[in-house]
């Protein structure tokens, strides 16, 4: 996600959000050729709840998931995807930590016959 569309995505009230959400997963159904009785059935939902998400009424994260899935879409959901980053110096930190080489002790030394 860049931060422009953020930034216009940002400026958008919430309905306009359900809105755009609806209209999304209404066009994804259509390419799909399938009928809203169809994806209902396919990700578990009724029809009626479907119909009013894509009018950008209603709906909860888990429907929107399943449709998603469904419709082969789940990649809109990378961006919540965050990954933890270190900061270079306790990268530095913990690569010092590691140890460089092993130290054999006395006792392998005295075992190792030539």
């Amino acid at each position: 996600m860049n931060d422009i569309s953020y930034n216009k995505s940002s400026l958008l009230s919430d309905e306009a959000l359900e809105q755009r959400i609806g209209h999304f997963i209404k066009k994804h159904r259509q390419r799909k050729s399938m009928t809203q009785d169809e994806l209902a059935k396919a990700a578990s939902i009724s029809r009626s709840t479907l119909s009013l998400l894509e009018r950008g009424e209603t709906g909860n994260l888990s429907t929107l998931i399943q449709l998603l899935r469904v419709l082969d879409q789940l990649y809109v959901l990378n961006p919540f995807h965050f990954q933890e980053q270190t900061s270079p110096l306790a990268q530095a930190k913990m690569e010092k930590k590691e140890r460089q080489r092993v130290k054999k002790s006395a006792s392998t030394n005295q075992n190792t016959a030539w």
